[in-house]
């Protein structure tokens, strides 16, 4: 009998790392033996004390009921996208163009960015950033250009460093706001000087805003795409955050733009949109009803967020070999560590002596020669309040060994 063949997989595979998810087969392996585990290293509020809210989960039974089950138009239903579409102008957003509803706000970044760019050419993504940029990237065999963000000026982006970063094979900048892994809230002057570096060296703007209900002390949120009519801007949001919905995967993107600029990337765009079919269809008749409906829900996340950003910032800072920088939105902290080893390492060890589990700094990039780690405070104050205790204690014995 002849043996077979190994099956060699693509090339285009081979540097896809998105730590968020690698960190948990360690993870895994480490809970196997019976430790108790304390998970701060996903982004899933459903995890914890958080539920979707119940209208936005009676809007998907009843679309199911309806037998609204077969497949649903490729861009979207009409009456999700016209709720899209009124939020969006609601922000202050004009010039909309097309609005395209998808599977996660992931598959809505995917599809921009594939209509987009060729190999050979660059994007513009922050670093620290959300790692499945670069993995689609990678896939697409399109260079990641890193800007950074200032970590001493808030974690805001560092505008002259995007504006020496543009050469004559950049397409995009990326804009993550509020910021995964940072938490960060760029401000209105940053934004413009964003824009307007895209608007003289003819770039598109990728604004990843999914964040947008999450802020935190009463700070006044811009939408980056109301900042300009004549700048082509493609805006991500979605159900995952805000309302409490990851697991329903519906997300949406926002082209925006004069029209004869936009048009024939528009098209470019539905055409992967039709290959696909469509999203999720029970999922999009929840999205004019969370759009539209009872946002009781939000003033309590956020309160509840606030306490735990607020604790999370008070004991890390409290820790000899951590700083903090306080986050402005969503659910993350990203911890710059004092140590002379990777924070892989740190990760690694941690998870494996305390349960506590964090995802590396490595895993979002980072200025070279620092090192740091990323929480997410979505857990109990108890559980937040024996995690960081552990990591000190752990601290204290990773850096005198």
């Amino acid at each position: 009998m002849k043996v077979p063949m190994k099956v060699q997989p693509a090339k285009r595979t081979e540097n896809i790392t998105y730590a968020v998810r690698d960190v948990v087969v360690l993870a895994d392996g480490i809970a196997a033996t019976g430790k108790e585990m304390l998970y701060l290293n996903i982004g899933d509020p459903n995890l914890f004390d958080y539920r979707t809210p119940e209208h936005v989960i009676a809007a998907v039974v009843d679309a199911m009921k309806a037998n609204h089950c077969g497949y649903g138009p490729s861009s979207g239903i009409p009456d999700a996208r016209r709720a899209i579409g009124a939020e969006a102008e609601a922000k202050g957003i004009r010039a909309i163009q097309d609005i395209f509803v998808t599977t996660g706000a992931s598959e809505a970044i995917d599809v921009a960015l594939t209509a987009l760019v060729n190999p050979g050419e660059n994007v513009l993504v922050p670093v620290p950033g959300y790692p499945l940029y670069g993995a689609i990237l990678n896939k697409l065999g399109v260079q990641e250009n890193p800007y950074y963000l200032d970590e001493s000026n808030g974690w805001q982006p560092d505008v002259a460093d995007i504006a020496a970063k543009v050469n004559d094979k950049t397409r995009a900048i990326v804009v993550i706001n509020p910021n995964n892994p940072t938490g960060s809230l760029s401000d209105r002057r940053t934004l413009q000087a964003i824009m307007d570096i895209a608007a003289e060296r003819g770039l598109v703007v990728l604004t990843d805003e999914i964040y947008d209900k999450l802020i935190f002390d009463r700070r006044k949120y811009v939408s980056l795409a109301s900042l300009s009519d004549d700048v082509p801007v493609v805006t991500f949001n979605g159900l995952s955050k805000a309302y409490l919905a990851p697991g329903f995967r519906i997300g949406w993107g926002i082209v925006s733009g004069p029209a004869e600029v936009v048009g024939e990337y528009i098209e470019a765009m539905n055409k992967l949109l039709r290959a696909r079919l469509s999203a999720h269809h029970p999922g999009q008749y929840a999205i004019a009803p969370a759009l539209e409906g009872d946002h009781a829900h939000l003033g309590e996340v956020v309160a509840k967020l606030t306490r735990r950003r607020d604790m999370t910032v008070q004991m890390l800072n409290a820790i000899d070999g951590i700083d903090c920088v306080s986050p402005g939105g969503a659910f993350y902290a990203f911890p710059r560590l004092h140590i002379d080893r990777p924070d892989s390492e740190f990760a690694a060890e941690l998870v494996g002596e305390t349960g506590v589990v964090v995802v590396p700094g490595s895993g979002f990039g980072q200025a070279p020669g620092t090192q740091h780690f990323r929480v997410v405070f979505l857990p109990s104050e108890e559980v937040l309040e024996r995690a960081y205790r552990k990591i000190e204690a752990f601290l204290k014995k990773f850096k005198a060994g």
